[in-house]
């Protein structure tokens, strides 16, 4: 269960006045010192990254050769004051990642270790721009996507899971949380068998999938529809990308309050420390490497769909 976890954090995130450093307490008091915060200003405000490294058994860190993957909390802003008062739907991916990061964390201060690295990255910004769109209103980037994918991306990542609050949209109707297909190099993949698998685990549910387009793997900067920032991190990286979809059976905007569940939040970020552990110990395929050359090999490179 990773509950304390997310009601510490929320706690803490929820107020007007939170600075990162309030995070970096909370995880070296419970033994984490491998984090870092850095802030960077914007037109709307400070945006404030933060980025923890969780070292596993046999992962590069101890140079080992166990792959490292990357959890994004992929989000426009925890907050929009002044317009609105309280932590924001958007908020969800940045608590339900810090939430995952927390536990890890505790789970190595009882020896209790992952065979991977796990790297956990998000931001904080409580002036987060209100952007109208059809069905409900989102939060936007509070700063050009180029600039938060180069904190929240990390570039030594063999795979990244990107959890995002997505209720915005009539693609899905149920509430908890979805998967994607696997995204690579401008390629939408099969969704992962392995994951699907993990979902069901940790769900006690069918697994549930999100629809995704062409369009939600090409950069914002384009101004083409996309159903959320979910799949941004593809235009930065190489490696596999699977979003990890925090999703409601009705429209909810990203710029409401009172919308964050606690039990979806949760089966996210459990499920984001299963496939950690599953994938650090090379048990967990995101994307069949020898169906993915194949592709290449037939259809050519789609990596021109990566460029911001």
């Amino acid at each position: 269960m990773v509950l304390k976890q997310i009601l510490e954090i929320l706690d803490i995130l929820d107020n007007p006045k939170v600075k990162a450093l309030e995070v970096k307490k909370l995880f070296n008091e419970r033994g984490c010192q491998s984090i870092s915060v850095e802030s960077v200003e914007g037109e709307h405000g400070e945006v404030e990254f933060i980025k923890i490294i969780l070292a596993g058994l046999n992962g590069k860190i101890k140079g080992g050769n166990s792959p490292t993957i990357n959890i994004v909390g992929q989000l426009g802003g925890i907050g929009a004051y002044p317009i609105m008062t309280g932590f924001v739907s958007d908020g969800d991916g940045a608590l339900a990642a810090l939430s995952a990061a927390l536990k890890i964390v505790e789970m190595q201060s009882r020896e209790c270790y992952l065979e991977g690295d796990v790297v956990v990255t998000t931001h904080i910004c409580n002036t987060a721009p209100i952007t109208p769109r059809k069905l409900v209103t989102f939060l936007d980037m509070p700063l050009p996507v180029d600039v938060l994918l180069k904190y929240l991306v990390d570039s030594q990542a063999d795979a990244v899971l990107s959890i995002d609050t997505t209720k915005g949209n009539r693609i899905l109707n149920q509430r908890g949380f979805a998967i994607t297909p696997t995204v690579k190099e401008g390629y939408i993949l099969k969704v992962s068998d392995d994951l699907l698998d993990i979902m069901s685990t940790v769900t006690g549910l069918l697994p549930a999938v999100i629809a995704i387009s062409t369009q939600d793997i090409t950069s914002y900067n384009n101004n083409l529809y996309h159903i959320n920032s979910i799949m941004q991190p593809v235009t930065f990286t190489d490696s596999p990308v699977v979003g990890v979809a925090i999703t409601a059976q009705t429209p909810v905007a990203g710029s409401a309050t009172g919308a964050t569940n606690f039990v979806d939040i949760e089966m996210a970020a459990r499920f984001c420390i299963e496939v950690a552990k599953y994938y650090g110990a090379g048990k967990c395929k995101l994307f069949d490497n020898q169906e993915f050359e194949k592709l290449v090999s037939i259809y050519g490179s789609m990596k021109h769909l990566q460029k911001t």
